[in-house]
């Protein structure tokens, strides 16, 4: 069957709800078929032009088909490189792995490991939870409520997320949840400074406590912002006190970087915040410069495992490399961490005055150019930990009424009440006030369509 590629969005919607599985998820959404795309800027089928902050669920760090990316990957069609090695080197490999360890904190640089995994964050976070159960003998994972770490037997069993395992049996055993630093929706009831302060008192005890019915961890995981959780930062002295008590107990700490990394929260890495050294870090999305590429870096100390103890065909993805290498120079040569961080603070502030007359926005947060709006329904009483109930139904309307204006977000979080706004981190002062005037927008029409109902 040949597609006319002049065909309309609905054309083209409807081809692919016939063909394609019953799991697809952004389309349900996001109803629109692609054109083309460049910069922050995507354009419709039908000729309708986007701001995407959406940006491949934050793979897009330099936006669509940025010039050194798309000048990367000529170059290694020019130059007649392989394209497909499995695990066997090239130079664009280990310019890669040059570039990546150049911006590592230089005690993990100076005795790092990596591990290329398949194509996806999901992939490379098996590989983690396999190295350290090989490293240190021991099968138990400390997770934590709202994490996202992937969709696969594994992942899916140390991610928050109960709707997809619902159906599926036999995931992996020994995932223990911990109270995460939710502030808005404290899970102690009590909100504010005492949420981090004691999320970390219960952790340390309970790692402690020989009645606590949980085995000696293999490893501690958690995103230093929670993405698909709502896009929730953890407050800086949690971060270092995970790490305190990982350390102190001998206990290896993976920080998932794959929606946080390169440069999506203000540094280059999220931990950098905190000032901490991880013993693993797993990297996706952003990595490979908007091609598939998934690795693990690891403290040298762990590389205890054997040859082929973790394989998968697509490891050698060299046109991945080369494009990260390439994204990875160009972040770093233009110090988009610290444009990310002024241009995430100025859609805050917008955000936040937007707040101020607006109710059913419950709270606005993240960190540089990952943000999450929370909608709540304030005419509801406040819960015992000082949160709204949810309204999961003004959040997709929310996203829906962007949509007719020109732009992309994605809902997520609890209940899917959170707007999360991913944009690319070439975005300029123009375009986050444009895009904060349209959310202003899109909320007055979702709220006036909520009445009318």
């Amino acid at each position: 069957m040949s597609i006319d590629t002049a065909a309309t969005n609905d054309a083209l919607l409807n081809t692919q709800s016939n063909r394609e599985s019953n799991a697809r998820s952004y389309p349900r959404r996001i109803p629109i078929a692609i054109n083309k795309a460049e910069g922050i800027h995507i354009t419709d089928m039908n000729g309708k032009t986007y701001y995407d902050c959406l940006a491949g669920a934050g793979t897009l760090a330099l936006g669509h088909n940025h010039p050194v990316v798309i000048e990367a990957m000529k170059t290694v069609l020019d130059a007649q490189n392989p394209l497909h090695t499995l695990d066997i080197t090239t130079p664009v490999k280990e310019n890669f792995v040059s570039e990546l360890y150049s911006n590592l904190p230089e005690p993990l640089a100076s005795k790092a490991k990596i591990q290329f995994c398949g194509p996806t964050g999901g992939d490379a976070i098996e590989a983690a939870l396999k190295l350290v159960k090989t490293a240190t003998g021991h099968r138990s994972i400390i997770t934590f409520h709202g994490g996202y770490h992937g969709s696969t037997h594994a992942t899916m069993s140390i991610s928050g997320t109960r709707g997809p395992k619902e159906k599926v049996n036999g995931l992996m055993p020994d995932a223990n949840f911990m109270p995460y630093p939710y502030k808005y929706r404290c899970p102690f009831g009590l909100g504010g400074k005492q949420t981090h302060q004691v999320s970390i008192q219960y952790i340390e005890n309970m790692l402690d406590d020989p009645e606590s019915g949980i085995l000696p961890p293999a490893a501690m995981i958690f995103e230093v912002v929670q993405g698909e959780g709502g896009s929730i930062p953890a407050d800086i002295e949690w971060v270092k006190e995970m790490r305190r008590i990982t350390k102190e107990r001998g206990i290896p700490l993976i920080i998932d970087e794959i929606q946080t990394g390169i440069g999506r929260t203000g540094k280059f890495f999220a931990f950098e915040h905190a000032d901490i050294v991880p013993d693993v870090i797993v990297l996706s999305k952003a990595i490979g410069g908007s091609l598939p590429l998934s690795v693990v870096v690891y403290d040298e100390s762990l590389d205890q495992w054997e040859p082929g103890a973790h394989i998968g065909t697509f490891r050698g993805n060299q046109m991945a490399m080369a494009a990260g290498t390439a994204t990875m120079k160009y972040i770093k040569d233009h110090n988009l961490m610290r444009h990310a961080a002024e241009m995430g603070e100025r859609l805050m502030g917008s955000l936040l005055q937007l707040q101020d007359y607006t109710p059913e926005i419950g709270e606005v947060r993240g960190r540089g150019l990952m943000i999450g709006m929370e909608m709540v329904q304030p005419e509801f009483n406040r819960a015992k930990n000082g949160s709204h109930p949810a309204n999961p139904n003004l959040a997709s309307k929310i996203q829906s009424e962007s949509l007719k204006r020109g732009l992309i977000v994605e809902v997520g979080g609890r209940h899917g009440c959170v707007i999360r706004i991913l944009p690319p981190l070439i975005i300029t002062k123009e375009q986050v006030d444009e895009v904060a005037s349209i959310l202003k927008n899109a909320i007055k029409e979702a709220k006036l369509a909520g009445v009318s109902e």
